[in-house]
């Protein structure tokens, strides 16, 4: 299993509403999710930055971030496209970053 982090941009203002929609996570996406191996998916908010980190956990061959051919992640990001920053396809603009440390 391997571990992932990924930073996203919010737009001001949107915060609750973010946490709202993903207070309601779609079941589909979620089994999705499940079901291609993510787990352990956690996002966390700067508010200083409006900086979204998420990490997750991956043992199947895609993250979340990898299924972008799928029609419910399509809908979750057009869903989700009006509050946060997007490429021309509505997916999240996300930079990956590099696990520099870990404790377990």
């Amino acid at each position: 299993m391997k571990r992932e982090g990924f930073k996203m941009y919010l737009k001001p203002g949107f915060e609750a509403e973010y946490e709202k929609r993903h207070a309601a996570l779609w079941p589909e996406l979620r089994a999705l999710l499940s079901e291609n191996g993510v787990s352990d998916y956690s996002i966390y908010w700067d508010r200083e930055t409006n900086i979204l980190f998420a990490s997750q956990k991956v043992s199947g061959e895609e993250s979340s971030q990898d299924m972008g051919a799928n029609p419910i992640v399509q809908k979750w990001w057009a869903y989700m496209a009006d509050i946060m920053v997007v490429n021309p396809d509505n997916s999240p603009v996300t930079i990956p970053l590099q696990e520099l440390f870990y404790m377990e």
